[in-house]
């Protein structure tokens, strides 16, 4: 059969121009983009999925804006790339922006084209990740720009618990962008080349007289240590990629779907972990809870989130015996583990994800209570300790609380107790319960017999050891049904995987209201 030239000219032409469209701004900036130490977007595309499974949506769409001189910089794609793929053979939606194209930034046909791409993602349950370079809206466009920027925020918060979302600063995300990514789920960035503020620090120093750097205003610490925006910081592009690569393995790609299960039955506890020197007998002594969740999970299973921000609280996902869980721990390395306002958002928000994406909760106690102080009060401790209360209750996946050493007044309450739904409750020997712990206790219940003891500090010490007994030793919670059992340390990994089996088909049903009004 003779060859027909013109469709074989045709298809040449066709090749060479995407060619050309995958070059995007430019040879020259491309290899300004590795020379900061950044990969460029298809480099990032290519990383992040597997092999030959990216399909692009829309590559042709441009700008249709001309105002300005904008019909000069009319790029295929105009500065987004979109489409779908696999990450470990699973389906993935993905819009990336290329900051070689006018800075990355959002004009009418870029946000149609994320848009568009995250419809897709909702309808057809998978999760939805968005790679950020950009400089923010493309001001030449006007109300062109901001409308893309409100498609996008309509659609995260349409998505929000139906798919997991996953923002990727991987560059400079300013003004209107950053309430994209403060919708999603997850918000990862990228060590020394990547900052988030709504406000830059020219229109700062303008208004305020203030004078700030990039990263002292944005920077991936500040959003670590300070403002708890961030998840996770990556060292470079590609580390940061693999992360998210990692993060995803815990994650179903919907709310109707399970997390992914490894291959992992039960296996007996290492008896080379010191159980009974994980947690100190002294309720005052400080120690890093880490070791007793790193016992507890799978091995090399845990993956922190938020590290650096509300240390006094820990979340992350891991394992158990191969099931994904969510862990929410108190840590008396920082803060006595006591709850305060900004590690009740912390968890609040956590718990509330994995409620959202029936992931198992696991929760490991050992708190003195709400951290004490004007600052606190002042700063709402009383709405923002309400939020993990909320939170807790409202969440319907299997829920199991350990407590560890003690659990004292309404952080006792707060941290998963029975009164708030949890399917099980045990505790160590030796921990405590009660509204307060024994030396403030029995100033006031035992007031009086001090004041007249011929000994005070001997009748302290008879009245505490009574209060114990009576009061605060875990079998009389068990004995009045609070808890579950008490058990030995080293039965805890086992239990809790008994437990996930047993409550693996656990249904409620809640009444019917269109939402409620979690205290914000």
């Amino acid at each position: 059969m003779p060859i027909d030239k013109i469709n074989r000219d045709r298809i040449k032409n066709l090749k060479k121009e995407k060619f050309f469209m995958r070059l995007g701004g430019g040879e020259a900036r491309l290899k300004a983009q590795n020379i900061k130490g950044k990969m460029t977007v298809w480099q990032r595309i290519e990383y992040l999925l597997d092999p030959g499974t990216f399909v692009e949506v829309g590559g042709f769409i441009e700008l249709r804006n001309e105002n300005f001189g904008l019909e000069k910089s009319k790029t295929a794609g105009d500065g987004v790339v979109t489409g779908f793929g696999q990450v470990n053979g699973r389906l993935m939606y993905l819009a990336a922006q290329d900051f070689t194209v006018l800075g990355g930034s959002l004009g009418e046909m870029h946000g149609k084209k994320i848009a568009a791409i995250m419809d897709l993602a909702i309808q057809n349950g998978a999760p939805m990740i968005m790679l950020n370079d950009s400089v923010g809206a493309r001001i030449q466009e006007g109300i062109g720009a901001l409308a893309g920027y409100g498609e996008i925020f309509f659609r995260n918060t349409k998505a929000s618990g139906v798919i997991p979302q996953i923002s990727v600063i991987m560059g400079p995300c300013a003004g209107g962008a950053v309430y994209s990514p403060g919708i999603t789920d997850f918000i990862v960035m990228v060590k020394d080349t990547s900052n988030m503020f709504i406000t830059g620090p020219d229109v700062i120093k303008s208004v305020t007289g203030e004078v700030v750097s990039k990263d002292e205003l944005g920077g991936p610490d500040v959003h670590m240590e300070r403002s708890g925006v961030v998840t996770y910081i990556g060292e470079d592009d590609e580390s940061t990629l693999d992360w998210v690569k990692k993060l995803l393995s815990y994650l179903p790609s919907n709310n109707l779907a399970t997390p992914p299960v490894t291959d992992q039955g039960f296996v007996e506890n290492d008896t080379e972990i010191p159980w009974e020197n994980l947690v100190p007998s002294n309720t005052t002594k400080p120690y890093d809870v880490f070791q007793v969740v790193d016992a507890i999970v799978d091995p090399q299973s845990y993956i922190e989130l938020q590290s650096g921000f509300a240390k006094n609280i820990l979340i992350g996902f891991a394992r158990v015996f191969g099931k994904s869980v969510g862990i929410v721990a108190n840590n008396p390395k920082e803060l006595a583990g006591c709850l305060d306002v900004n590690a009740s958002d912390k968890a609040a928000r956590f718990v509330r994800f994995c409620d959202a994406f029936n992931i198992p909760l696991i929760t490991l106690v050992d708190v003195p209570g709400f951290l004490p102080g004007t600052d606190q009060e002042y700063a709402g401790i009383i709405r923002h300790g309400s939020k993990l209360l909320y939170a807790y209750s409202e969440a319907t996946v299997p829920k199991m609380t350990v407590i560890l050493r003690k659990a004292y007044g309404g952080a006792y309450i707060c941290m998963c107790s029975k009164h708030l739904g949890a399917d099980m409750v045990v505790a160590w020997p030796g921990s405590e319960i009660a509204v307060m712990g024994p030396k403030g206790a029995v100033n006031i219940v035992f007031k009086k017999e001090i004041g007249e003891a011929k000994d005070p500090e001997a009748k302290t010490e008879e009245c505490e050891a009574i209060y114990m007994l009576t009061i605060t030793d875990p079998k009389v919670a068990a004995s009045q049904g609070y808890i579950d059992d008490v058990i030995e340390p080293r039965e805890t990994r086992n239990i809790i995987g008994r437990y996930l089996l047993s409550l693996n088909g656990k249904t409620i049903d809640v009444p019917k209201r269109k939402h409620g009004n979690i205290p914000l």
